[in-house]
């Protein structure tokens, strides 16, 4: 009894030094939000989100009639900013994937009260704030380690240029131009879709502003444009296989068909 003793100590202590030591990510609670928001975003929920992910968010709703809506409890008030902030939600249609919308059918407004009901239900990774998003201090050189982090991290998705790219069954890797820095900052924390979760024990805050600032470009020059000729929309091998075989190929059955005539 004494060794199971011992054990069962053990293994208290090692679990509270890694909860005591070990890196959080933010997570949203309601301590801003006012009980008056909560109630505006649970009614805003009941009326057009819960047909799909169930009436307390639990999951389970019905779409097509064969794939229920996931459960929301403890996803956080990034995921739904990200979601129906970018117009992926609510889904206008069943499909592989949520495309992206420009016509957004909510006020900022009503997408933080939302957020705020969703995040008291269970604790979630909260939306960023300005001083997690400002990018104005990041120097060339965490820059180029921004670029470093998304090569290794992201290009096998989104192209080594943020392009984006094809996946399986439909699904694909958006085009990052142009996305603002909030949702760029909330789909590493939230992992919509396809895309896994890099939180702050994977890809630390800091990281994340750093590939924000490259991938945004800070406002200014363009760096991820290749300043050595055509870029062929920056999809990597793909525009450049099909230049490739339509030049390459095109030239040699020219050449043969001269040489061809030439010899006749």
């Amino acid at each position: 009894m004494a060794v199971v003793v011992l054990i069962a100590l053990a293994l208290l202590l090692v679990g509270g030094l890694y909860a005591a030591l070990s890196p959080r990510e933010a997570q949203a609670t309601t301590a801003t939000a006012s009980a008056d928001d909560i109630e505006a975003g649970k009614k805003l929920f009941l009326a057009n989100c819960s047909t799909c992910h169930g009436i307390n968010a639990q999951g389970g709703g019905v779409t097509d009639g064969k794939n229920p809506g996931p459960s929301l409890i403890g996803v956080g008030a990034a995921s739904v900013d990200f979601q129906v902030g970018s117009g992926r939600m609510p889904l206008a249609q069943s499909g592989a994937q949520a495309p992206e919308v420009d016509k957004i059918r909510f006020s900022q407004e009503q997408i933080d009260q939302m957020a705020a009901y969703i995040a008291s239900l269970a604790p979630g990774p909260a939306i960023p704030t300005e001083e997690q998003l400002d990018t104005s201090g990041v120097s060339d050189e965490e820059v180029a380690r921004g670029a470093a982090i998304f090569r290794t991290n992201c290009a096998m998705c989104h192209n080594s240029q943020g392009k984006g790219g094809a996946l399986t069954a439909g699904k694909y890797a958006p085009d990052l131009t142009g996305v603002s820095a909030k949702h760029i900052y909330e789909a590493m924390q939230t992992g919509p879709q396809s895309m896994p979760v890099f939180n702050d024990n994977n890809i630390s805050s800091e990281d994340k502003k750093a590939i924000i600032a490259w991938l945004t470009d800070r406002g200014g020059e363009d760096t991820r444009v290749d300043p050595g000729g055509l870029t062929l929309g920056s999809l990597g091998p793909v525009s450049e296989g099909l230049v490739a075989w339509i030049a390459g190929i095109g030239a040699l059955i020219g050449v043969s068909v001269w040489l061809g005539m030439k010899s006749s």
